[in-house]
């Protein structure tokens, strides 16, 4: 009877699996199908196999429109699998990547750069991750001190607080070029990477799922209490840390090179768990992954829809997606909170 359940339940998962990456196949071809010009997929795919010479064309996909549905992939992806992290760590449905004051901290760094005349979109990703590694430090520092997680999670909040509150200064400090720069870096963009920005993020990423695919037992026992975690051996310090390592590390990426992309690290884990019930991370974690990427895809099409090739920025889309859930996890909080 168990190797039954056992086996239902492994199917269900293949099948869902298979299933987003399915949608995940299909919502990449049509952002690449998708545009201000129109391009067939026939011509994408000889494009992508090397059999188009137009250089107009291939300039547009492989310069434009690739590079910008890989980064929606890798963003939507790496968010959702912090987003998932955290609300596991402090066991806070509204828990997300930008919890910890990652993205804040990055945010005060560009704002320093930017604000202060200082150009370049290297120099721009250095100082987001720069910026998002002193919070992580920040944060590190604290919780060594702090075993209790909500008030780590608090004190998350206080650094983007505080950071929000220096940003603001500078806002109101500065000149109008560095300021319409720097408000179009927070709205986020995922269509200005290049391919060596691409590499990092994907190194990053695969990095920090590796940490997170070596504490699935750890993740799985966590909703269980730090007290069972103690008897079965666990090491709730050492947990943390990878938990903390893996999440910055995604974040601090996604952050520094596309700017800070909002809702989709908090919305997408419910929305996986509400598709596919479940509380093991060896399945919620490759799930997560694919919906997060799938997300991230239909909200980029979603920046395509105004007339006249106007392009909106990505978080006036995400937030379509994310406020609404956010608001049904509150109300949903009155009745379960974990």
């Amino acid at each position: 009877m168990y190797d039954l359940a056992v086996l239902i339940a492994v199917n269900r998962f293949i099948l869902a699996f298979s299933g987003g990456i399915i949608l995940l196949i299909i919502l990449f071809l049509t952002d690449l199908v998708v545009g201000p010009t129109d391009i067939s997929l026939q011509n994408i795919l000889l494009v992508l196999i090397n059999q188009e010479n137009d250089p107009v064309l291939r300039g547009i996909i492989m310069d434009i429109r690739l590079p910008k549905a890989l980064t929606a992939l890798l963003a939507g992806g790496g968010l959702s699998l912090g987003g998932l992290l955290t609300q596991t760590l402090f066991k806070n449905p509204l828990a997300g990547p930008d919890v910890l004051g990652l993205s804040a901290g990055a945010s005060l760094a560009v704002a320093l750069i930017v604000l202060g005349g200082i150009g370049g979109s290297w120099t721009i990703a250095g100082a987001a991750t720069l910026g998002a590694a002193v919070v992580f430090l920040i944060v590190i520092s604290v919780s060594r001190r702090i075993s209790n997680n909500s008030s780590l999670l608090i004190v998350g909040l206080m650094i983007g607080a505080l950071t929000s509150s220096i940003v603001g200064i500078l806002q109101y400090l500065s000149q109008a070029d560095s300021l319409k720069i720097y408000t179009l870096w927070t709205m986020g963009n995922i269509s200005s990477t290049n391919a060596g920005e691409l590499w990092i993020m994907f190194l990053l990423i695969i990095i920090g799922t590796i940490v997170s695919l070596s504490s699935i037992k750890t993740l799985n026992a966590w909703a269980l209490g730090e007290r069972y975690n103690l008897s079965m051996g666990f090491n709730p310090t050492s947990f943390r840390w990878k938990v903390l390592l893996a999440t910055c590390l995604i974040t601090g990426c996604i952050t520094a090179f596309c700017g800070p992309i909002s809702f989709i690290g908090i919305a997408v884990p419910h929305m996986v768990k509400r598709i596919f019930p479940t509380n093991s991370h060896q399945q919620l974690i490759p799930l997560t992954l694919v919906g997060g990427g799938a997300l991230l895809l239909s909200c980029d099409l979603l920046t395509l829809l105004p007339p006249g090739g106007t392009i909106l920025p990505i978080n006036a889309t995400t937030a379509l997606f994310g406020a609404p859930v956010i608001i049904w996890i509150i109300i949903r909080s009155k009745k379960e909170f974990y």
